[in-house]
């Protein structure tokens, strides 16, 4: 019997190892020639096979295969803009693919370059920043693929409308003159946004006849803010609204339609419209929990509200009776107005804050006064920088120059909204439209002048608007030293210390009194409404001048 020596176990162990290793080895590399990354994209992970030729790992294989399996566009690959990241988005080039993967790295992620380096930012894809979102990373973004779910037919392809847009102004003359202008000020001057929808409009209706279909328009609209994202109203639904609006058929790329076709209905007759908010004269309900009075406590609150010295329970008692008051303010047949029956708003100021107050809180309050000094007023005075030069404009400008002599204009905040009314001029309205009025006509509307010592009762005897307006009482119009919101004839006295809490109280006193903004500060007031207090956003009708100059100020 043979019996194995120590020498014969050793060298029999040595060839298990030996013959284990290559086993190993040879699984190795059949796992290696079969080898699969994991890719995320969109938010989708899926195995991607990694092509080997040589023994080495192709780069450009890979990201064929990328391209198949997402069912991506193949000239994004060819034009360079793809983009390969490791986990911690790093990217990845073809130089260090086939030793990341050897080294055991399986996780990538893909996305697209904003632009080649050898192409121009104008002509490829252009991420569209959001106001509630923005791209995570300046190197890359993502587009939607061929195989994403099947559009609606009110839905319209980001990418396709971009595309679009930039290829009809830069197959015009003109068109450089537009990029030139938003590359340089990140908007376009209402002359050059004019000459753009002009450029589109004609391209539109050559392609799609007269009455071009509503996703044409809107796929127009959306590839305007989607080229030129600075353009975007942030406060609007879709950010084009002020372009095309399909909802309501309104916007630039609207009207110039119905100038071309020289009717003013272009064919949507059976379509309903939007159910806007009626801004001041919309009832609304008290925000704030309190007991409210009706009958004869009602009754009783007003007769104490009549005759009580006592500012803090007039101020209980108005507060009790907010409900009674709004339905006094929109009852059309009641025969006594709401200053006749709650008479102390002509000696206590602070009851129109309060009862606005009641109608949005306290934050909305407290908006303009926080948002318009340290943000809006000087945003409005450089946007008017650019306007047409004329007289009115220039004696605006000039209180903020102070080597500029200002003796017979207004102060710095009045000045700031006179200016902001001639970023948004008074427009006729109306199927009879009336004739239109200068903005310097118009600021008559929204304020005036009572020398120091004149008679108040005089002047109120001439007044001929109802809407209310604020008077500014003193011995120069930059020397004010009070303030009355003069509403229905009547004086309602105003107990702010500057022009701007003024023009908080005047502002207010639309809703409290449920008053229409005056036809000729339409668009003035409804900027104000929505951008600066942010009421009704969404519900309001704004016009798209009212949209593309919040997307002008509001953009960084």
């Amino acid at each position: 019997m043979y019996v194995m020596s120590n020498n014969d176990c050793s060298f029999i162990h040595c060839n298990y190892i030996t013959l284990c290793r290559k086993l190993l080895l040879i699984n190795l590399l059949k796992c290696i020639q079969k080898m699969l990354a994991k890719v995320e994209y969109g938010g989708v992970q899926k195995y991607i096979k990694v092509p080997q030729i040589d023994e080495n790992f192709d780069f450009l294989r890979f990201l064929q295969e990328v391209t198949d399996k997402f069912s991506l566009e193949s000239q994004l690959l060819t034009e360079g803009l793809l983009n390969l990241t490791d986990t911690s988005d790093t990217e990845v080039d073809a130089d260090i693919f086939d030793e990341l993967i050897k080294s055991g790295v399986r996780n990538f992620k893909v996305g697209f370059r904003q632009y080649p380096v050898t192409a121009s930012p104008a002509s490829l894809p252009n991420p569209t920043p959001s106001p509630s979102s923005s791209i995570s990373s300046d190197s890359t973004v993502i587009l939607s693929s061929k195989n994403n779910r099947k559009r609606g037919p009110g839905e319209v392809d980001r990418e396709e409308s971009r595309q679009k847009v930039d290829t009809v102004l830069k197959s015009n003359p003109k068109g450089e003159e537009i990029f030139k202008e938003y590359d340089k000020t990140k908007t376009l001057s209402d002359a050059t946004r004019r000459q753009m929808i002009n450029i589109l409009v004609a391209e539109m209706t050559e392609s799609y006849g007269r009455i071009p279909p509503t996703s044409v328009r809107t796929s127009y609209a959306l590839g305007i803010v989607t080229l030129f994202p600075y353009l975007q109203d942030p406060y609007s639904k879709h950010g084009y609204e002020h372009y095309y609006d399909p909802d309501a058929n309104t916007g630039y790329l609207a009207w110039r339609l119905k100038t071309v076709q020289r009717n003013t209905y272009d064919g949507f007759r059976g379509r309903s419209r939007p159910n806007f908010k009626d801004g001041p004269t919309t009832e609304r309900e008290s925000l704030l929990i309190g007991e409210q009075l009706f009958g004869e406590e009602c009754r009783e609150a007003l007769s104490i509200i009549r005759h009580s010295t006592d500012k803090g329970v007039v101020k209980d008692k108005m507060r009790a009776t907010f409900e009674y008051r709004q339905k006094l303010i929109h009852d059309q047949d009641a025969t006594s107005s709401v200053l006749d029956v709650f008479h102390r708003f002509l000696d206590i100021p602070e009851l129109i804050d309060q009862d606005f107050s009641m109608m949005f809180g306290d934050e909305v309050s407290r908006k303009f006064l926080a948002k318009w000094p340290s943000y809006f007023k000087n945003k409005v005075i450089a946007e008017c920088q650019s306007l047409p030069s004329n007289l009115h404009v220039e004696e605006l400008l000039a209180a903020f120059d102070p080597e500029t002599e200002n003796d017979f204009g207004w102060d710095g905040d009045i000045s700031a909204l006179l200016l902001l009314l001639h970023l948004l001029p008074p427009t006729p309205r109306g199927h009879k439209k009336t004739s239109k009025i200068s903005s310097a006509q118009a600021a008559n509307h929204l304020v005036r002048f009572l020398k120091q010592g004149a008679s108040l009762t005089t002047f109120l005897e001439k007044v001929e608007a109802r809407q209310p307006f604020l008077l500014c009482i003193g011995e120069q119009r930059k020397k004010i030293q009070r303030f009355v919101i003069v509403v229905d004839h009547k004086p309602i006295p105003c107990n702010a210390q500057t022009s701007v809490a003024a023009f908080d109280a005047l502002f207010k006193a639309h809703y409290v009194f449920s008053l229409s903004y005056d036809e000729a500060l339409s668009n003035f007031y409804i900027f104000i409404q929505t951008t600066v207090y942010n009421i009704d956003v969404g519900n309001a009708k704004e016009s798209p001048r009212v949209k593309e100059l919040r997307a002008r100020l509001l953009r960084e």
